[in-house]
């Protein structure tokens, strides 16, 4: 069992929160994991990123076990993107703009200098079932084996990185370019 180190709380903790207070997602709009060796970190199913606390972080193992109770509902996607890549980080976030450039495209090209130079083009993924199937799970991890961030289609995107804060980085940074594409096509 892993203790979880104040270092590794304080970023759950403050990843949720400023996932949360710059209003990309609801209070409860998405989850967050970091993997320890051949264990998995992962935010309770139904948590408040915006207010999480340290009963909100549980601990489970990289293959389906019986500690899985009570963890994310994503769980199957984020062991997925573990076993293909070499992400040590992932946040999933509803973020608002990000899902409404979802629904038009197939790939989501930014427009500003920063995304289209740290995340390139970014795919968009479609699965019959969007929430915590094995069909999303195999399809994002694909995905994730190249990319930095993809979209999975009305869901929103999983990013991976070295730590929670590089995850976030690429979560947020997408948001943005979408919100600038958003303005963009509202200028016409």
């Amino acid at each position: 069992m892993i203790m979880i180190s104040d270092e590794l709380f304080t970023s759950f903790r403050d990843t949720g929160r400023d996932l949360f207070l710059t209003g990309a997602i609801s209070s409860h709009g998405g989850n967050m994991s970091v993997r320890v060796g051949d264990r998995i970190l992962i935010t309770r199913s139904g948590s408040m990123l915006g207010r999480l606390t340290r009963a909100d972080i549980l601990e489970t193992d990289i293959s389906a076990c019986p500690e899985d109770e009570g963890c994310s509902r994503e769980l199957v996607v984020h062991r997925a993107i573990y076993r293909v890549t070499d992400a040590r980080a992932i946040v999933h976030a509803h973020t608002v703009h990000t899902i409404h450039r979802s629904l038009f495209s197939d790939v989501i090209v930014p427009l500003d200098s920063e995304s289209r130079a740290i995340l390139g083009d970014v795919p968009v993924v479609s699965a019959e079932q969007t929430i915590a199937s094995p069909e999303a799970a195999e399809i994002l991890s694909a995905a994730l084996a190249e990319k930095k961030v993809a979209v999975l289609k009305t869901h929103g995107p999983f990013a991976k990185g070295a730590t929670l804060e590089e995850a976030f980085y690429h979560v947020s940074c997408l948001e943005a370019s979408a919100k600038i594409l958003d303005i963009a096509d509202a200028r016409g």
